[in-house]
């Protein structure tokens, strides 16, 4: 899925103003801008439309998890150079603290079936014979879950 959408898709779901939007990427350890932030949020055809990189988005969802679950002693939040869907749908669990059967009830919530089997093969590493690769359609409707989840709609 394409990181502008996610992060338009995220600000919609948890009702971020630009000023908390900005706070999350600060507690991730960029200091992005008002500007920078609506350049990521314009329509991809306009002409001030800037993309949102991989390590930028990884800094908001380190600052979205930051702000959810509280900073760990000791640990550094180093964002990844380097994002895909299973990767946000990781952090995005973490942040909200779920468990495999919420994660379930979310996709239910967009009319997906998808098992505790399933998801649990989006979080393995690459490298194991039972990774699945997180689809953009998967992460696209947890997002629809997860809104009518916190939304109501």
């Amino acid at each position: 899925m394409d990181n502008n959408d996610v992060l338009r898709k995220l600000r919609f779901i948890f009702d971020l103003e630009d000023e908390q939007t900005m706070a999350l990427f600060s507690e991730g350890g960029y200091p992005a801008t008002r500007a920078e932030i609506s350049d990521w949020l314009k329509a991809d055809e306009d002409e001030d439309f800037k993309t949102l990189d991989d390590e930028k988005l990884a800094t908001f969802l380190n600052g979205l998890i930051i702000q959810k679950r509280g900073r760990q002693d000791g640990k550094e939040y180093k964002p990844e150079t380097e994002m895909n869907n299973n990767l946000i749908l990781r952090k995005l669990k973490i942040a909200l603290n779920l468990k495999d059967t919420e994660m379930v009830q979310i996709f239910e919530l967009a009319d997906l079936e998808v098992g505790k089997h399933e998801i649990n093969a989006f979080f393995r590493k690459p490298s194991q014979r039972q990774y699945r690769e997180c689809l953009d359609q998967f992460l696209r409707n947890f997002l629809v879950g997860l809104q009518v989840k916190i939304k109501g709609a």
